[in-house]
């Protein structure tokens, strides 16, 4: 660990004489990639300065210390900085270590959210909506965007799929760990005799994609069909051929978009999901190819495997993957899971160090 510190904090001080430079700042893409990479050092460079202040204490106690010498009043001083400089070292090794880990290069990316009912029928769908509400109302907390790319509504104001986007900084380092199955307990509305039912909606999110990330040749990879759109919408619903249907041909995905009324939208909307869906295939099969002992516990995880259960007559928000429950239901459902989050990456953090250190 040491000696990657000396290399970040070398490479600190040499980026700070470049950017002094006048060729670097008079080359914006240079001076704004090397500003990206200090700001990114920064906090590491200092927080290392902070170990050796803390190594040098220490060094200096033991020193004093094995000397002799000293008056009583003198040992305990020496004594004391010799703890107190022990406790820093470790608690500021740990800190470095964690800010040593690899970062994930997705973290700082928009998203896409892809719910859909599973078990349940109805009630599934009814649920689908109260996620879409819940990440919608989390987003707006932390200042984030969304927007709707497509969505099978249901009569009773429930979703069968809706996908949606998610614009923000840090956007996918927070809702990454909101993938796989999503499990309801309550006594549906339709239900006369008062059962608790139990339904299942699946939850997929996608870093998304940038065109640079993932260039596709339109004429040999695609193929986009229009047709007319249905269901609710308004005059324009089949009577004009705004629908986008886009089919990925060497892998075979679909991707459907008929809620603008213009074609060009529901087409770039589509491609955009097209992208993320395609990007997130090449990151699952890179994830396999790794150790299973370097596989974090939590993280994305795998999208058939139940991650929570939502427990409405107890009032209970249970998540399976980190054994936590809280008893903040209807907060919970309000945008308010950061508890839930903060926990997860927690739990991934520690995975992460646990394998770095085997």
């Amino acid at each position: 660990m040491m000696s990657k510190l000396d290399g970040v904090e070398e490479r600190f001080a040499e980026i700070g004489q470049m950017l002094t430079q006048p060729e670097v700042v008079n080359d914006s893409n240079r001076y704004t990639k090397l500003m990206k990479e200090y700001s990114r050092l920064e906090p590491i460079a200092e927080k290392y300065k902070e170990y050796k202040s803390a190594k040098a204490q220490n060094d200096e106690a033991r020193e004093l210390l094995s000397e002799g010498g000293m008056d009583e009043e003198m040992h305990e001083m020496v004594q004391e900085q010799l703890n107190e400089s022990s406790k820093n070292i470790e608690l500021l090794s740990n800190e470095l270590k964690i800010m040593l880990l690899p970062k994930d290069p997705n973290d700082e990316k928009n998203v896409i959210v892809e719910i859909r009912g599973g078990a349940g029928g109805e009630e599934a769908s009814l649920f689908a909506g109260s996620l879409y509400r819940m990440y919608s109302m989390y987003a707006a907390s932390k200042g984030w965007t969304t927007q709707i790319l497509s969505a099978n509504e249901t009569d009773l104001g429930g979703y069968k799929e809706i996908s949606f986007s998610i614009e923000g900084n840090g956007a996918y380092s927070r809702m990454k760990y909101e993938s796989g199955v999503h499990r309801v307990q309550r006594v549906p509305e339709t239900e006369s005799q008062g059962r608790i039912h139990t339904s299942t909606v699946t939850v997929a999110v996608l870093p998304e994609a940038e065109e640079v990330e993932l260039e596709l040749n339109e004429a040999t990879e695609l193929k986009i069909d229009v047709f007319r759109a249905s269901g609710a919408g308004g005059q324009h619903i089949n009577k004009t051929e705004s629908a986008v249907r886009i089919t990925h041909l060497p892998t075979g995905l679909v991707v459907e978009c008929q809620d603008e009324r213009s074609q060009y939208k529901n087409k770039d909307k589509a491609m955009r999901v097209l992208r993320s869906r395609l990007l997130d295939m090449q990151r699952e099969a890179q994830d396999n190819e790794i150790a299973s002992k370097r596989r974090s516990m939590v993280g994305t995880g795998d999208r058939s495997e139940r991650i929570r259960t939502y427990n409405f007559p107890e009032s209970r928000v249970s998540d399976h993957r980190i054994g936590l429950t809280i008893y903040k239901l209807d907060s919970f459902l309000n945008g308010a899971i950061d508890e839930i989050v903060d926990a997860l990456a927690l739990a991934d953090m520690t995975a992460r160090l646990e394998s770095e250190e085997e």
